[in-house]
């Protein structure tokens, strides 16, 4: 079993790959800074929380 994910997180993820769909890739290490640019005053959890979706959702994309 995986980790369940916040709303919060869900959405805001959702909303950023709709706005600004070129920016993120399948990558954690890259969306992290990408999405600090993005979102200047995140806390780090929840940055990384929502690197890591947004590159775990890439993936599943380009596995499709």
């Amino acid at each position: 079993m995986g980790r369940i994910k916040g709303t919060i997180v869900k959405r805001t993820t959702r909303e950023l790959m709709e706005q600004y769909p070129d920016a993120w890739t399948s990558d954690f290490e890259k969306n992290k800074p990408a999405l600090k640019k993005y979102i200047p005053d995140i806390q780090k959890k929840m940055r990384n929380s929502i690197a890591g979706f947004i590159a775990r959702k890439k993936k599943k994309e380009l596995k499709k």
